[in-house]
Parts: structure tokens; sequence; C-alpha cells
């Protein structure tokens, strides 16, 4: 590859941070952006930025010329599969592509790329970035549910004293951890750490040292049925899409609770709304869901077992740095020849 090697910024960035990406690029490389031609952020990590954007005739034609001329892009172009699969088209340099997105694979799958493209670019995520966060979340959740949050809630509107009731202790407790990546590693280590015993549901079922116990994809449902509590960290994959479904959801424990921090299309929402009402699942604490925004017409909306997050679990003020610290990393692997980290399997997309 030509020296220099040009990184493209394809999506918003703080000027503190692509300053601070410019000094620490090794030599060789160089990192170009034009704010102008970016959406300005609403709130730490936008990357969508704001979606009353829009870019001239003449200044669209100049960011794809810009993008075009990258050898890394470091962001999806406009967070599109179809910005993606037009950029991969119509630039023979480019070889990486660094998403924001923890599940970023999803972007690529959709971008429907033939195959040459997918041998000659290389795709990786900012998988790890916000494991932490989401397993701060799942906890939460988990809590929510053994401490009977929706109850609260509900006595408390109704300014009702009632009589005292048992709460869950969370040392009696086993959750099912739905996949068992960067998300599903932090959240059954905080879990366990809290005296719950956690189930990890992964393809092999090998046991691993975060879990008590694990089993394969295959017995998720046998081993729903001795679950207090479902958490979904998957990625969305072909082979994930509605995969908690009815089946799995009325196999848990009676009033048992769903987290849901992965992607909202592993879960059968219509078979949620179901599982709730009929009191199988008695709390849902959910930050992603199958349709981003949730329309105003779901149910769940107004479900008082309910607790609904606009996809915020995992944002905070330190992502972006992380994630470019990731990148850094990384940007210093494929000058070097090495192996990128998070890179996706332009197989599973996963």
């Amino acid at each position: 590859m030509p020296h220099p090697i040009r990184v493209v910024v394809a999506t918003p960035l703080p000027d503190d941070l692509f300053a601070w990406m410019c000094d620490k690029v090794p030599a060789g490389v160089e990192v170009v952006r034009e704010p102008s031609l970016l959406p300005p952020q609403r709130w730490a990590a936008d990357f969508s930025g704001d979606p009353h954007f829009v870019r001239s005739s003449l200044d669209q034609s100049r960011f794809e010329s810009l993008v075009d001329t990258a050898d890394v892009l470091y962001g999806i172009p406009d967070v599109s599969p179809a910005a993606l699969a037009r950029t991969v088209a119509h630039n023979a340099r480019l070889r990486w592509v660094q998403a924001m997105a923890a599940g970023g694979g999803s972007q690529v799958r959709d971008a429907n790329l033939p195959h040459d493209a997918l041998q000659r670019v290389a795709f990786t995520t900012s998988a790890g970035v916000h494991a932490s966060l989401l397993a701060e979340f799942a906890l939460f959740g988990v809590l929510a549910g053994a401490k009977d949050l929706p109850r609260l809630r509900r006595q408390q509107d109704q300014r009702l004293w009632s009589g005292r009731w048992p709460m869950r202790a969370l040392c009696d407790l086993t959750v099912l951890v739905v996949g068992m990546g960067h998300i599903g590693h932090k959240t059954a280590e905080l879990l366990q750490r809290n005296g719950i015993r956690v189930v990890g549901v992964t393809r092999d079922g090998r046991p691993r040292p975060d879990a008590a116990e694990t089993v394969p994809l295959a017995e998720l449902t046998t081993a729903a049925r001795r679950a207090d509590a479902l958490v979904n960290t998957l990625p969305a994959t072909d082979t994930t899409e509605g995969l908690i479904d009815a089946e799995v959801l009325g196999a848990l424990r009676p009033g048992a609770t769903v987290v849901s921090v992965g992607r909202g299309s592993v879960i059968d929402e219509d078979a949620l709304v179901r599982a709730i009402r009929s009191g199988t699942v008695g709390a849902a604490v959910l930050d992603v869901f199958s349709t981003e925004p949730l329309p105003e017409d779901s149910p769940l909306w107004t479900m008082p077992e309910v607790i609904v997050s606009p996809h915020t679990a995992a944002n905070s003020p330190h992502e972006e740095a992380l994630i470019a610290q990731l990148f850094v990393d990384n940007l210093e692997r494929f000058v070097a020849g090495r192996p990128l980290r998070n890179r996706v399997d332009t197989v599973t997309f996963v």
C-alpha cells in the first residue's frame, strides 16, 4: 500500500479527540476530516448526528470524494449500509473500516457487499468498549425484577401502603446470560460478584470461568426452565433473529425478569408482550428494540412491568475516547501487518 496511509474520519468526532488521534497515529499515517461535511452531535458519542442535517448536492459530492480517498475509514459514512456499499464500490484503495457500534457487523451485513469486497476490506467494531456499562444496566435490570420495582412503582402511584412481602435475595437467583461475548462476559462477572448464579449460553457450551455453568445454544429452552431472569447480550445476525421466542419465554420460571442489552431483534417482542400479560414474565428491562425508535403504538410503552430505555445504556462521556484508543491500537496493528482486534467475521457478521 502506498504511503502515507490515509485515514478519513467519516463520523462526527470532537476536536480534542481528533487532535489526540493525529498525535497518536503511527508514522506514515495521515488523518483527515472535514467537520463542515459531518452532522453536529447532539450528545456524546452521537455518531449519527443531528437528523436535520442535510448536505447540499455539492457538499454530498465533496463528502463522497473525500471518503473515496481513504485507505482506512474511521466510521461508516452516515452510519448507513447503503453509503458503505457505495463507498466500497467506488474506492478501490479502501482496506479497512472501523465501525463505531459494538454490533457493527449487522451494518456490514446489510450493505450486501460482494464477496470480493468482503475479501478486500477488513471491518472492525467497537466491541468491548461498551461492555462494562451494559453489564451495569443488566445488573440494574435483574435487581429491578428481584426487588419488585414494577409493584413498587404501581403501589407508589396508587399511594398504597400494602402488607409486607418477601423480596427475592440475589444469592437465590439463577440468571441465564444468553451470549458470552464481551458484554456477556462482563455481565456474568458482575452478577457473580453479587452472589448470583450465572448460567451462560454459548454456541458450543464449553465451560467458562465467568459462569457457574455453560450450556450450548441448542439447550436454551431447557436451561430457561431453571432461570429466574434472562439477559440478552447477543448481536443481530440471521441466526439470532427471534431466537428468544414464545417457547423460551414460556419456559422461564413464573414471574421471571427479562433484560435486553444486545440487539432488539433477538427477542420476539410480540411473544414478550404475551408473556408479560400472562404473568410468565414479571418484569422486562429493555434498552434495545426490534424497531428504533420504539413505535408510539407499541404496548411496551404502557405496560407497568416494562422499563423502556431509549438505547442509551451504553452511552457515557468516555465512549468516544475509548473507541479512539481502540482504533489507534488497531491502526498500529494494521501498519505492522498484525491481526486486527474485533474483526467482523464476514460469514456470520459478528
